[in-house]
């Protein structure tokens, strides 16, 4: 994930009580500047005084909140559209035609038509459909011109079974919608004003389908590492646009909100005390998970590559190729070719509460199909990768519980930690989404996910390649 700020440097030296723009501010001191003497104020407290006192920055946090519940309300259109469209394509459709379930083949007509549909979009509209996910969750905050593509790519490819999630999406929609709100900081020529806003519209719609205000907040904080009054310069904006967008589903006075799916574990197999055991096996699971999850994204380079040039045409045959993937997983494992096709948001939840209900073998043809499914989806349609990640880490969890001393809790623990960490580069983010995942269940298996996170972090860290000029 890029830093957010990256519009404009955001350690551009200025006087914070004298220029006009709050978002300019000067060098944090570091920790090698002496102490001030006599008692007086160090000069971060009194740089970050004056860029709270600023109307500027008040007015940037006014904009931030006002931004926050439509915001949400899009989201939250967005993934039920998208939710709609998906259930049509996978239930009601086959019902109609006869079918009790999606059969094995059903991926491969679905994705052909999303090749063919999506591709005029990402070669010929504005924006070419937005973020590519093989980049990761960050880029620029997208300028509001390239929202009908962000959106049309989005809500072709993702029903019709791409594996990816709606995150990428999301976060296009939310800094785009931002950006249009604050417009006049654009013509004001304050580039980082805009990027700021930007960026906590991204943190308001990311925070409508992790549940939380709080993860877009520290994914924000931790992605864009900065320090000293630069990080709440950031951070204060996107927790208050999140935070008060999150209101239109938690609800207000005698408003219950409104429901949405979010990521959520509803059951969870029992999660004893960690012993030695689950440590010790915790180390090599989550090396393998990450080494699956940058298996993953080299394909997912790999396939960005090839569909630089001849964009359309190639688009389409690695639409097919998905099908294929996701047909296969169907056709060897009897099992509704759903499952391996689509973000796994839901399949995620049927896991974690009957996580019996799979063989190995077919965990591991999950795992197999659907990371070749996300790697050439990665670098070729449009989407998020964490969801469909957080599965694969998932089912290499559960399809190792059955190791000595491992257990079902603990696998899956250690699935969704390393998994988090893999694919976004951001260990405490990876934490915390893991942590309230579980539930319940965080007390005994916090300390198990935090080793998880860390060895899966320095492997993923290890073994990627630079990624390549796109």
């Amino acid at each position: 994930m890029s830093d957010p700020t990256t519009a404009s440097d955001p350690t551009t030296a200025s006087d914070p009580t004298t220029a006009s723009d709050p978002t300019t501010v000067s060098e944090p001191p570091t920790v090698s500047d002496p102490a001030p003497a006599g008692g007086a104020e160090a000069p971060g407290a009194v740089q970050l005084k004056a860029m709270l006192r600023s109307p500027g920055y008040l007015k940037l946090l006014l904009l931030a909140a006002l931004i926050g519940v439509p915001v949400s309300l899009v989201a939250f259109g967005f993934l039920s559209l998208e939710h709609e469209l998906q259930h049509w394509v996978w239930e009601s459709l086959p019902d109609r035609l006869g079918f009790a379930r999606a059969p094995w083949w059903w991926p491969l007509p679905t994705l052909a038509l999303a090749g063919v549909l999506v591709a005029p979009v990402l070669r010929w509209m504005t924006g070419h459909g937005g973020h590519l996910p093989v980049k990761g969750l960050g880029g620029p905050p997208q300028p509001p011109k390239a929202l009908p593509s962000v959106v049309l790519a989005a809500l072709i490819a993702l029903p019709l079974g791409t594996s990816l999630g709606p995150e990428v999406p999301l976060m296009a929609i939310g800094s785009g919608l931002a950006l249009m709100a604050a417009a006049r900081a654009q013509r004001e020529d304050r580039p980082k004003a805009a990027a700021i806003v930007g960026t906590a519209g991204s943190t308001a719609a990311i925070a409508t389908v992790f549940g939380n205000p709080v993860v877009g907040c520290v994914m924000v904080l931790e992605a864009a590492g900065l320090g000293g009054p630069q990080l709440l310069l950031l951070v204060l904006p996107c927790l208050v646009a999140s935070g008060v967008g999150a209101l239109v589903f938690t609800g207000f006075g005698h408003w219950t909100g409104l429901g949405i799916g979010a990521l959520a574990l509803p059951s969870l197999p029992p999660s004893g005390t960690p012993d030695a055991g689950e440590f010790l096996w915790a180390v090599p699971i989550a090396a393998l998970i990450a080494a699956v999850v940058v298996g993953a994204q080299s394909l997912g380079w790999s396939t960005a590559a090839f569909t630089r040039q001849y964009t359309p045409s190639r688009t389409v045959v690695c639409a097919v190729l998905v099908g294929v993937c996701t047909a296969a997983y169907a056709l060897f494992t009897g099992r509704s070719p759903e499952e391996a096709a689509l973000s796994g948001q839901v399949m995620l939840g049927q896991l974690a509460a009957d996580p019996h209900a799979w063989g190995v073998g077919a965990l591991a043809l999950l795992v197999l199909c659907k990371g070749l499914a996300l790697g050439v989806s990665l670098g070729s349609l449009r989407g998020g990768p964490i969801f469909p990640v957080v599965l694969i880490g998932a089912a290499v969890g559960i399809a190792c519980s059955g190791l000595p001393g491992l257990g079902t809790a603990a696998g899956l623990s250690i699935g969704l930690a390393a998994s988090g960490a893999a694919i976004t580069g951001l260990p405490v983010t990876a934490t915390l989404l893991a942590v309230l995942l579980v539930g319940d269940n965080a007390p005994n298996a916090a300390p198990l996910m935090i080793v998880s996170t860390a060895v899966s972090f320095l492997v993923a860290t290890l073994l990627k390649r630079r990624a390549p000029a796109l």
